[in-house]
């Protein structure tokens, strides 16, 4: 179990000031606040939803939540919204784009509340109050799903609204040890001046690799044309290892009995066992994330093997997702113990402050994190991006 967790709004208190914030956020499948925890002290969340409700107890705990609207977004309404704000956010479900999926694609009934998103969008559009800037945040499933459909939809979708657009994909292993590439589209209202520092005459290393380069490239000609190439800088700070933000002792640490730990490391290849032992070898406390893959042998047959990596976890997903509950190799004075990774563990490896309260239940909080987007991306993004293209808006508001 974690610490005793502090008292309601102190992550609020710490992230966010109200009374400074010079910019304003709508945040749709909110989860627990995880784009507030990036954004930061300079902005304010005007209107939040989501559909469930343990997210949303976590929410309330850590923001306060009178912003928040539990329940469909297909029930939102545009005049459920206040004012006019800088961003329109939304990190929709990804199982239908999940290369692990089903493949319904935006036509499946989670991944297809992006069209619910985008009514409301419209919707504010037609009463003057169209978002400057329409972001979402998803899988990189979706620039290939159903054949590259799916990417051709999201984009057209901000280009008939009258939206400049363009997408990155950023990996979160840039400012965490979590290996986690996610796919952003990013689109300002057609009114709005784009500074051309913040553009690029075409895809850039790192933040357009090989597969969004693709996607772009089988649009049609003419939406293709109008595609911007969003320019960020790279971040400078260096990135712990996982064992800095792994926890050290505790009684709420269940580690595996020998035979558990004997069994995990019997199912390595030789390749695998030999990273082991060279953790070992390097002498100090080595920790390193391991998974179960299935694998063929040279008669093709399947079999179960243990993976592992010394220098970041994999990507973090929710209990639906079979890959939540992540396991970790410590080494230290040359022994070798295994263990779940915690709750706590995985909020940071989400970028989160430890005076974020998770749920209770260790289920829920995986759900929780895995299903958010990670804190010190959506920092970067708007640093480099959101404020810049806010700017004028958010200096009038501060001077007044």
């Amino acid at each position: 179990m974690d610490p005793a967790p502090p008292r309601p709004q102190t992550v609020r208190r710490m992230i966010e000031s109200p009374r400074s914030a010079a910019f304003e956020a709508y945040e749709f499948f909110a989860g627990g606040g995880m784009l507030r925890a990036g954004l930061g002290e300079r902005w304010r969340c005007t209107f939040a939803n989501d559909i469930d409700p343990q997210k949303a107890v976590a929410y309330r705990a850590n923001w306060g939540g009178e912003e928040l609207a539990v329940g469909d977004i297909g029930a939102v309404t545009p005049a459920d919204l206040p004012g006019q704000a800088d961003l329109m956010w939304g990190s929709f479900p990804c199982q239908d784009l999940s290369l692990a999926g089903a493949g319904a694609g935006l036509g499946g009934a989670r991944s297809g509340t992006f069209h619910a998103f985008w009514d409301l969008a419209r919707g504010l559009a037609r009463e003057g109050r169209g978002p400057r800037i329409v972001a979402i945040e998803n899988v990189c499933g979706a620039l290939t799903s159903r054949g590259g459909r799916d990417f051709e939809i999201l984009c057209r979708t901000w280009d008939e609204a009258g939206y400049a657009v363009g997408a990155l994909v950023i990996n979160a292993d840039r400012f965490v040890p979590q290996s986690r590439p996610r796919l952003f589209v990013i689109g300002v209202r057609g009114d709005v001046a784009i500074d051309p520092a913040l553009l690029a005459d075409g895809p850039e290393a790192p933040f357009h690799p090989a597969n969004l380069r693709r996607a772009t490239e089988r649009l049609p000609e003419a939406l293709r044309r109008r595609m911007l190439w969003w320019r960020l800088p790279e971040p400078v700070e260096p990135v712990a290892g996982l064992a800095a933000v792994t926890e050290t002792d505790g009684a709420h640490l269940n580690w595996h009995s020998e035979a558990q730990t004997a069994r995990l490391l019997s199912l390595m290849s030789p390749v695998n066992r030999a990273k082991v032992e060279a953790a070992r070898a390097a002498g100090g406390r080595q920790v390193g994330a391991l998974y179960r893959r299935t694998r063929r042998d040279a008669d093709g047959r399947r079999l179960q093997r243990a993976e592992v990596r010394f220098d970041m976890a994999g990507c973090l997903r929710t209990p639906g997702g079979g890959s939540s509950r992540q396991t970790l190799l410590v080494i230290e004075a040359g022994r070798v113990r295994s263990r779940l990774m915690t709750a706590r563990e995985t909020a940071r490896l989400m970028g989160l402050p430890d005076a974020y309260r998770l749920p209770g239940s260790y289920s829920a909080a995986c759900k929780l994190t895995g299903d958010g987007v990670a804190a010190p991306v959506v920092r970067h993004l708007a640093r480099w991006l959101f404020e810049p293209l806010a700017g004028t808006k958010g200096a009038a508001r501060e001077a007044a």
